[in-house]
């Protein structure tokens, strides 16, 4: 689903800059706030299956917190990485 950053934050509830902030990983979101962005998403709580890897730290914060929230979390950061590369590929082809 691609929606904006502005689309995100008025479907979640979440400001836009929260929401960068997250992105960007200067902010690490509560489970409930995990919950608020996934749902716009449609999020389906599935794993990915490309075997990437978490950050350290973020492994070790997300082990603490229940199995949906984990798979809220990966699924999220799978979302942000396809948006990330689709971009990406957008801007490439523009030139």
């Amino acid at each position: 689903m691609a929606l904006t950053l502005a689309e995100l934050a008025e479907r979640s509830g979440i400001s836009a800059s929260h929401l960068g902030r997250i992105e960007r990983g200067e902010r690490f979101p509560s489970a409930r706030t995990l919950r608020r962005i996934a749902r716009p998403l449609g999020f389906d709580e599935s794993l990915p299956e490309d075997g990437g890897q978490l950050d350290p730290y973020v492994a070790t914060v997300l082990s603490q917190e229940p199995v949906s929230v984990q798979h809220a979390v990966v699924g999220i950061v799978t979302i942000l990485k396809s948006i990330a590369e689709s971009t990406t590929k957008q801007t490439t082809s523009d030139n």
